[in-house]
């Protein structure tokens, strides 16, 4: 039985790539003779959106919400070699594992901070980072309160002018991430759906990453969609008015709702 802080943690390998299992669920997946080769489809639409907004030489502030084995800030740390990445994971077990097992990066390049996300990006001072990463999951959902207006609104006040939120969403199933966008185009100037397009309608469950601006047109749409075709299973962006009518009768939830702050459920 697995607690919050003793998860049941596997690594399966298949030559080089390394995939951990958090409680039986694929978490992340690390080839270990290039960690810049991403697996999860997820992953590699979040890597075209930024790819799409910055050079490879900026000097980055990420901050990842959720880290498992940190396959993502890894990647990134080599494709974008000034950056610097701020890991918040809720398990020091799965902190300490990543740490042990990989041959991850050290800080200042990528620090783990032990920390529940939501708590943490409320006490983090405004316009610190350049990107949030949410990557956060209890089980195969993501908490409800990272993904409220309130927790979007934070995101925004810590944000850099001309950055970019990053929103890993599930959906299918009982899962549905249009509630995810609603929040988020609350408090973004422009806010984008990047899937495989059976997921977008619900054909088949999977991951949908919301692109979230803090600034109109930071992102080069021509050049994300150009790399987004390149992928192996293409996928492509939901903007605009097709958004809004995939979005059509969701709303989004509020602390309030979900008892966040009252007892910090």
């Amino acid at each position: 039985m697995s607690t919050l802080d003793s998860p049941s943690l596997e690594v399966r390998r298949n030559g080089p790539r390394a995939t951990l299992l958090v409680d039986g669920a694929e978490s992340s997946c690390i080839d270990t003779s290039d960690p810049t080769y991403l697996d999860f489809e997820y992953m590699q639409h979040a890597t075209c959106a930024l790819q799409a907004t910055f050079p490879s030489s900026a000097p980055l502030r990420v901050l990842h919400l959720g880290g498992a084995a940190c396959a993502l800030p890894w990647a990134w740390s080599l494709l974008f070699p000034s950056s610097r990445h701020t890991v918040v994971e809720i398990s020091p077990k799965i902190a300490s594992f990543a740490r042990e097992t990989f041959d991850l990066p050290r800080s200042p390049i990528l620090k783990i901070r032990i920390g529940e996300a939501r708590a943490v990006i409320d006490s983090l001072r405004g316009s610190s980072f350049d990107v949030i990463v949410r990557d956060a999951f209890a089980g195969e959902s993501v908490p409800s309160q990272l993904r409220t207006l309130e927790f979007t609104a934070q995101c925004h006040r810590v944000l850099r002018e001309g950055g970019l939120l990053l929103a890993n969403s599930a959906h299918g199933g009982s899962d549905n991430a249009r509630i995810d966008l609603a929040g988020m185009r609350e408090s973004f100037a422009d806010v984008q759906a990047l899937c495989d397009p059976k997921v977008g309608r619900g054909a088949r469950r999977g991951n949908i990453v919301f692109l979230a601006q803090y600034s109109p047109q930071s992102v080069n749409e021509a050049e994300l969609d150009r790399l987004l075709r390149k992928l192996p299973l293409p996928a492509r962006p939901l903007r605009g008015k097709d958004l809004s009518k995939w979005q059509a009768g969701t709303r989004a939830m509020s602390d309030t709702e979900i008892g966040w702050g009252s007892d910090e459920a």
